[in-house]
């Protein structure tokens, strides 16, 4: 096992008072687990405000954890990057890297993509000659389908499609074990979705790299996860195979979410029921002390779904579903 999440956890605290104490907190991630092996991918879905970025940077420790543990596989042990001393995060930061969602922003506008790329060399002490952090920085370009000339470019000289491909790059260059892409796809076009998602694929295949992929796009998480699990209000509702659980969704919500998947109007298909939810979204601050969905639910049993929160249980091989209507109410 490459990466082991357990129970891991994120409340942001909402200041106030004479005393500027927490009077409350934001539940954004709460007791999220999972696994991830080499040469995977895990999509992460759900709803805006879920807690899909904040678990990926909760992971990373550019947000620090409020619970919970993040085991990585390291020389026949682990490293629980929640505890990490100083050294240990140096090789964590070297095996896990992140693609951010907004590609403008994450990359400074006054430096040259040859310093982007080539910083993290320089910062984990990968390469210190600055000739060979160049060579390699070409090469990186090359293998995300960049040019040499656009080494001595400044990010606002590029489409949208070309810095997101920057920042393949630049996370790449270290050799990493696991990269975390948030919402790659979201700011381009479709065409260049295609593009980026042919790309991801094909340096997964060669480098054998983990993938944690964090996307609303469920159409774009189905071509390139081998799981998915499904996020609302900082837990995991769903989490099986990508094919399994598409084909057969066993929680109201996961249901609901891919019912609102387009598709086009051909012949076989014209069933398809679309489930719109009712009620109101609870608040992340004060969320229900049951089920977090039992308040839209329209498969809901009044009295255990309004009393009891679901454990995350297997009900087929691989396909865990938090839903108490799947343990036989």
């Amino acid at each position: 096992m490459l990466l082991e999440v357990k129970d891991l956890k994120k409340y942001f605290p909402i200041m106030g008072g004479l005393t500027n104490k927490a009077l409350a907190h934001v539940m954004a991630v709460d007791g999220v687990s999972f696994n991830l092996d080499r040469g995977k991918t895990l999509g992460i879905v759900g709803e805006s405000g879920c807690g899909k970025t904040t678990l990926g940077r909760t992971l990373l420790r550019l947000i620090e954890p409020d619970g919970g543990s993040v085991l990585l596989e390291s020389n026949g042990g682990a490293i629980d990057i929640t505890q990490a001393i100083p050294k240990e995060m140096r090789e964590v930061r070297r095996r896990i890297q992140m693609v951010f969602q907004d590609s403008q922003s994450s990359l400074d506008p006054r430096m040259k993509i040859k310093k982007s790329i080539g910083e993290p060399l320089e910062i984990l002490g990968l390469e210190k000659d600055k000739k060979a952090r160049d060579r390699r920085v070409l090469a990186a370009l090359r293998e995300v389908g960049l040019k040499p000339e656009h080494m001595e470019r400044y990010p606002h000289e590029f489409s949208g499609g070309q810095r997101q491909r920057i920042g393949v790059a630049r996370a790449m260059i270290s050799n990493p074990d696991i990269i975390v892409l948030d919402e790659p796809t979201s700011s381009v076009d479709v065409s260049v979705q295609a593009q980026i998602l042919n790309l991801l694929r094909q340096l997964q295949k060669e480098r054998g790299m983990a993938y944690m992929f964090i996307t609303h796009d469920l159409s774009v998480v189905y071509q390139i996860a081998d799981e998915i699990a499904v996020m609302y209000l900082g837990k995991v509702m769903e989490h099986g195979d990508s094919e399994e659980v598409f084909k057969n969704p066993l929680h109201p919500y996961t249901k609901a979410l891919f019912s609102a998947i387009p598709i086009p109007e051909v012949k076989g298909r014209e069933d398809r029921k679309r489930i719109v939810l009712g009620g109101r979204v609870p608040s992340p601050i004060d969320p229900p002390p049951s089920c977090r969905f039992v308040e839209r639910c329209q498969e809901k049993h009044e009295k255990i779904c309004s009393e009891e929160t679901p454990e995350l249980v297997q009900v087929k091989p691989n396909h865990y579903v938090a839903c108490f209507k799947e343990g036989k109410w």
